[in-house]
C-alpha cells in the first residue's frame, strides 16, 4: 500500500476528567450523556464526545462544544469486524442479556507486568498447553499447507531466518493469494533485523476459514506497508496469528496474550461472551484491542475520521440493531424499485437470532408503504423442507422477490432455493439478501441460479477505489469489506505504536483518537448500506463463472 503514514492527534494539555456532565450548564455542549468520570488525554471524550473545555467551571464560553450525534459514525471498523467473525450479529444478539460484567470507568487500567522473557521467544512456547496450537508467529502452519510453508515452519522455529524468508517467500510467490505466507515472510524478516514490534489478530481459522483469510489479508497489506518504512530504531511490524477455533477458549487466548510481554496490541475476536468476558480482561491489562465491541469510529471537528477504543462498559448496545435496521431498510427500498409495490416471501431460520431480527426488520421496513411479506417460511421448522415446492407457493400468493434471511450456516439451504427458483419456467422470483450470504460458497455452487442475486453488505469493491485496486493486484483478486477494515484497524495500531512502542502508550493513544483516511470508512453505514449483485465475471473465486458487483 502507498498511503501515507498517518499522524494521531496527542494532547500537550495532559490527563482531564469527563463525567458527562457540562460544568458550566451550557445547552451548546451536547454529548452523549453522563458516565462514570473518565480520564482523557486528547481534546474530546473517548466515551461522550464532550470537548475538555466543558468540564471547565465557567460562566461564558468562547466556544461551542462538538455535537456528536448518536450514530453519525462512518464505518465501524467494529461493524466490520462482527461480520468477519463468523456471525457476529448472531452472537451479539444471542448473548446481550447474558453479559460477562465488564471493568468499570472508574477502574484505571494496570498494564500488566508479566515475567521478562528473551526477545526470541514465541508466544506458543508460553501459552497455555491447550492453546499452543492455536498460535503461530511463523513456527508452524494455521491455513494451507505447502511444502514451502512447512520448511519455512521448520527454519522459523529454529530461527534460521534467512532459510524461512526464502521458504516463506516462495510460497508467496507460488500462491499470492495467501495471506498466512505473506505475514510469516515478513514477521521472519522483522526477526531477523531483531527487536520487532510484535501484536497479535484473533480470527476464527477453524469455523470460518475464508473470513479469516480476508481479514489477515488486510492484516498482511498493513504489515507490508509499515515494514516498508519502519521506525527510525529500525523496528519492523510482527503478526502472531491466533486461531479462536469456537471452543470456548476465547478468554484464556486473551489472558496467554496478556502475559505475553511482546504483545502491544491486540486485532479482533467476536462479539460473543467469551469476547466480553476477553475484552474486560484486556482493559483491566491496560493492552489496547481493537474489536467489535472496543472500538469505534467518529468524526473530529474537522470532518476527521477517528477510530477511538471505547470502554465495553460504555459501548453502545443497540449499535447492531440499528445496523440491521439500516439493511432491512436498503433492502426494502430496492424490493419496491424493482416491483412497486413489491410482494415478498421470506425465507428465515428461526435458530438464528441474526436472521430473525433480518427478517423482523425487513418485513416492518416493507410494511411502511413500500409493500407487503406475502409468505414467510421458517426453514427450522421442516428440516426436509422442499425447495421447489416452496418457491411455487410463494408464486402462486403472489410474491415477485424472495428474500433469504438466512445465517451463513444455511448457505446450502440459500442455494437450494435459488436453483429451485431458476429451474421455474416462468417469471422465477428476485433474490435478494443479507451479509452473510456474501462468500466464495454462493458464488461457486450457485452458479447461474444466483445470477442477479442482490445482497446488502457492510462495504462494496468499486472500480475507481484506489485502495481496492492495488489490494486487488496485491491478492490477485477483489477484495471484501473484512480485508478493508482489518487494514485500517492495522494501520490505526501501527500508528500509535509509532508514536510510543510500549503498552502503556498504544493504549492512551488508541484512547485519545487516532485517525484514519481513504479505505472503508468513507461509507457511513447509517445513511447507506452498499448493495452488490451477483453478474458474470472473472473476478470471484477459483471455480465461479460469477463476482459481486456494486449495485449503482
Amino acid at each position: 500500500m502507498t498511503k501515507a503514514r498517518r499522524v494521531g492527534k496527542v494532547s500537550s494539555q495532559g490527563k482531564w476528567i469527563c463525567d458527562g456532565e457540562p460544568k458550566n450548564n451550557d445547552q451548546s455542549y451536547v454529548g452523549t450523556g453522563s458516565h462514570a468520570p473518565h480520564d482523557n488525554y486528547g481534546p474530546d471524550c473517548s466515551i461522550c464526545g464532550l470537548p475538555r473545555e466543558a468540564m471547565q467551571k465557567k460562566t461564558v464560553m468562547s466556544g461551542k462544544g462538538v455535537k456528536i450525534p448518536r450514530f453519525s459514525l462512518p464505518i465501524l471498523v467494529a461493524i466490520a469486524l462482527l461480520v468477519l467473525l463468523g456471525g457476529g450479529v448472531s452472537w451479539y444478539l444471542a448473548t446481550r442479556d447474558n453479559q460477562t460484567q465488564p471493568v468499570t470507568d472508574n477502574e484505571t487500567p494496570t498494564p500488566t507486568s508479566p515475567s521478562p522473557q528473551n526477545s526470541t521467544a514465541l508466544l506458543s512456547d508460553t501459552a497455555s498447553p491447550s492453546n499452543a496450537s492455536l498460535m503461530s508467529q511463523g513456527e508452524k502452519i494455521l491455513l494451507d499447507t505447502t511444502s514451502a510453508k512447512q520448511a519455512g515452519a521448520a527454519a522459523f522455529a529454529q530461527q534460521d531466518w534467512d532459510q524461512a524468508i526464502a521458504q516463506y517467500q516462495q510460497a508467496t510467490t507460488s500462491d499470492p493469494n495467501d495471506p498466512e505466507s505473506k505475514l510469516y515472510f515478513n514477521n521472519a524478516k522483522a526477526r531477523q533485523i531483531g527487536n520487532p514490534l510484535a501484536i497479535a489478530v484473533v480470527v476464527p481459522i477453524t469455523p470460518s476459514e475464508n473470513e479469516a483469510k480476508e481479514v489477515l489479508r488486510g492484516v498482511a497489506s498493513a504489515q507490508a506497508e509499515f515494514n516498508a518504512s519502519p521506525t527510525p530504531a529500525n523496528r519492523l511490524l510482527e503478526v502472531i496469528i491466533v486461531n479462536d477455533d469456537g471452543t470456548g477458549k476465547t478468554a484464556s487466548l486473551a489472558e496467554d496474550l496478556i502475559q505475553f510481554p511482546t504483545v502491544l496490541g491486540v486485532i479482533g475476536h467476536g462479539v460473543d461472551a467469551g469476547t466480553r468476558q476477553a475484552i474486560a480482561q484486556y482493559e483491566k491489562a491496560g493492552l489496547a484491542v481493537i474489536s467489535p465491541v472496543s472500538t469505534n469510529v467518529t468524526p473530529d471537528p474537522t470532518g476527521q475520521s477517528i477510530l477511538k477504543t471505547i470502554s465495553l462498559a460504555q459501548q453502545d448496545q443497540e449499535l447492531l440493531t440499528t445496523y440491521l435496521q439500516q439493511v432491512g431498510e436498503t433492502l426494502a427500498n430496492y424490493a419496491a424499485q424493482q416491483s412497486s409495490p413489491a410482494s415478498v416471501v421470506v425465507f428465515y431460520n428461526s435458530d438464528s437470532p441474526y436472521s430473525q431480527a433480518l427478517n423482523a426488520q425487513f418485513t416492518a421496513a416493507l410494511s411502511q408503504g413500500k409493500g407487503k411479506v406475502v409468505k414467510t417460511v421458517d426453514i427450522t421448522a421442516n428440516p426436509n423442507i422442499d425447495p421447489a415446492g416452496e418457491i411455487q407457493s410463494a408464486t402462486q400468493a403472489g410474491a415477485t422477490m424472495a428474500f433469504l434471511a438466512l445465517s451463513k450456516n444455511k448457505v446450502d439451504t440459500a442455494i437450494a432455493l435459488a436453483q429451485a427458483n431458476a429451474a421455474q419456467a416462468e417469471n422465477p422470483l428476485g433474490l435478494i439478501g443479507g451479509d452473510e450470504l456474501y462468500n466464495p460458497t454462493i458464488l461457486i455452487q450457485g452458479g447461474d441460479a444466483i445470477a442477479g442475486m442482490v445482497l446488502a453488505v457492510p462495504w462494496s469493491w468499486q472500480p475507481d477505489n484506489a485502495f481496492a485496486q492495488e489490494a486487488a493486484q496485491i491478492w490477485r483478486g477483489r477484495i471484501s469489506w473484512r480485508t478493508t477494515t482489518a487494514y485500517d484497524a492495522t494501520d490505526a495500531l501501527t500508528t500509535a505504536l509509532s508514536q510510543n512502542p510500549t503498552r502503556t502508550g498504544v493504549y492512551q493513544q488508541l484512547n485519545q483518537g487516532i485517525p484514519i483516511s481513504g479505505t472503508a470508512q468513507d461509507f457511513n453505514l447509517f445513511n447507506q448500506i452498499p448493495l452488490v449483485k451477483a453478474v458474470p465475471g472473472s473476478a470471484g473465486p477459483t471455480g465461479s463463472r460469477y463476482q459481486f458487483d456494486p449495485v449503482q
